[in-house]
């Protein structure tokens, strides 16, 4: 009968510290929420650089 019982003593003393803790508290224990995580800023796309190209406009070249 002694051997059934032995489990109980160390179990009670490792939720003793528990309880004592709730009875102060309360339940559930009051710990502030997690804060939300910020989104993450969009990541653009580089822009794709324009190539000047020179032409030969026909209005400006004189041909003669």
């Amino acid at each position: 009968m002694r051997k059934l019982l032995d489990w109980k003593r160390p179990l009670f003393y490792l939720i003793l510290p528990i309880l004592v803790f709730l009875a102060f508290v309360g339940f559930p224990p009051p710990f502030p929420p997690t804060q939300p995580l910020k989104p993450t800023q969009e990541q653009s796309e580089p822009a794709e650089k324009k190539r000047k190209r020179w032409r030969r406009q026909s209005h400006l070249v004189s041909s003669g």
